[in-house]
């Protein structure tokens, strides 16, 4: 089984999955909890259109993340949204330390320059 990302437009997540038996048996869940909405349709043969629309409620400040799992309870596919301020803190600490690290590169530089 392997799923993978087509797009994400407007809200709905749509994937195709490739599979060799009969329709597919997912659910799609948030912090544990069962998301609702999950399309499966045939797209060829042993291929299946799969989407689904992320509710508007489920998204805020972090990281919220969706796991579209099988029958099994085994993770297919893992999605990933970054949003708000709290994302703002995390880029500038990044920046910061980027910025340090380039100050102290820049400075060995110049030493090693004039030593040469």
């Amino acid at each position: 089984m392997q799923l993978t990302k087509t797009s994400l437009t407007n809200g709905i997540w749509e994937g195709s999955l490739t599979q060799t038996s009969e329709s597919p048996k997912l659910v799609v869940t948030h912090q544990g909890e069962p998301v609702g909405g999950l399309k499966v349709t045939p797209d060829g043969a042993n291929t299946w259109r799969i989407s689904f629309a992320i509710p508007r409620a489920l998204l805020s400040d972090g990281i919220q993340s969706f796991l579209i799992s099988n029958g099994d309870g085994q993770t297919v596919y893992s999605i990933d949204i970054l949003a708000g301020d709290a994302l703002d803190e995390d880029i500038r600490a990044e920046l910061n330390l980027l910025r340090g690290e380039l100050d102290v590169l820049k400075k060995a530089f110049r030493q090693h320059c004039q030593d040469s």
